[in-house]
């Protein structure tokens, strides 16, 4: 009976290996965050700076790097800048000691809301076809349903370039090119595949016997999905919809493929701002700056579900 128990004991780890393991994984953590704080530390530097080499890490910090990419800008004579009334904000402030006025605000804004509309419905939806997808083939005899998931899956094995040409001239015709709805049903057609996948493993952890029990208290099959699968299932759908966003997101291709200006998202838009000099590099870290809190608040705000989602933790039998 000793023999029993000890070869089933949970042997602990030692103290050290602990220690290690800790210390590799809060290495690994400040690694990772180099680039973002850099990228930070980027945006608060004036264009000397931000190109000086050796790179500096002690600066004077400034906000024009966020004042370029909010503002349209044009140069002015000193003259004409002593004549204007006193600077109304930081901005203006900032803009006149480069002896510039600003003409107004750029487009860094509205191709920031375009990408929120288009990831944030995309994501909406191919969550909710997926869930509904994986629901069938988790509890239903769907024929050839291994064919169907493969390929299913095997929208995804191509690389976007292969068709993105075919996409361009289909959606030139259907008047869908440059258009929210057009990025929002191609990120969904992509992104389908995955959540289908993800959720049918959820789904299949979840005991048909709950279902069951529903229906014969009179729940119908409805029912019995929206009370009882769904809110067992949210951590896959919550683990699901940050994977899709975060490819709907960033996707670059197809942004810089169907849209060039209604619809154009900040991915394609933040390479291209352009100083005096070339290249802004403050403004252009500062978009990417703000570029990056939307997923990063929605990833914070769903971690715990992330982390039990990738391990799967739904309720089993």
């Amino acid at each position: 009976m000793s023999s029993v128990t000890s070869a089933h004991s949970v042997v602990e780890p030692r103290p050290t290996s602990k220690r290690i393991a800790g210390a590799i994984v809060i290495l690994y953590a400040l690694i990772t965050l180099i680039p973002l704080v850099w990228i930070f530390l980027t945006s608060i530097k004036s264009p000397p700076d931000s190109i000086s080499y050796p790179p500096k890490i002690v600066f004077t910090p400034t906000l024009e790097g966020y004042c370029n990419l909010l503002t349209t800008r044009t140069r002015q004579t000193p003259e004409y800048i002593a004549s204007l009334p006193a600077p109304t904000g930081t901005c203006d402030e900032v803009t006149r000691k480069r002896n510039m006025v600003i003409a107004g605000p750029s487009n860094f804004l509205p191709r920031f809301a375009n990408s929120l509309v288009i990831a944030f419905g995309s994501t909406f939806l191919a969550v909710f076809l997926g869930t509904l997808a994986a629901y069938g083939f988790s509890r239903f005899r769907v024929p050839l349903a291994d064919d169907l998931l493969f390929f299913i899956l095997s929208t995804r094995m191509m690389p976007p370039i292969a068709v993105a040409i075919p996409i361009y001239l289909m959606y030139r015709e259907l008047g869908l090119s440059d258009t929210a709805l057009g990025m929002i049903l191609l990120y969904t057609a992509v992104n389908v595949s995955l959540a289908v996948w993800l959720l049918k493993g959820f789904i299949d952890e979840i005991p048909r016997e709950y279902e069951e029990a529903a229906m014969i208290d009179g729940y119908t099959r409805l029912q019995a999905f929206w009370k009882v699968v769904l809110p067992q299932a949210t951590t896959g759908i919550a683990a699901t919809a940050i994977f899709c966003l975060i490819f709907a997101w960033n996707e670059y291709a197809f942004a810089a493929l169907l849209t060039s200006g209604e619809a154009q998202t900040a991915p394609p838009f933040i390479p291209t701002i352009i100083g005096e000099g070339g290249q802004d590099w403050p403004a252009v870290a500062a978009g990417t700056t703000i570029f990056l809190i939307p997923i990063l608040v929605f990833t914070i705000l769903l971690r715990k579900q992330l982390l039990r989602g990738i391990t799967f933790g739904a309720v089993r039998k």
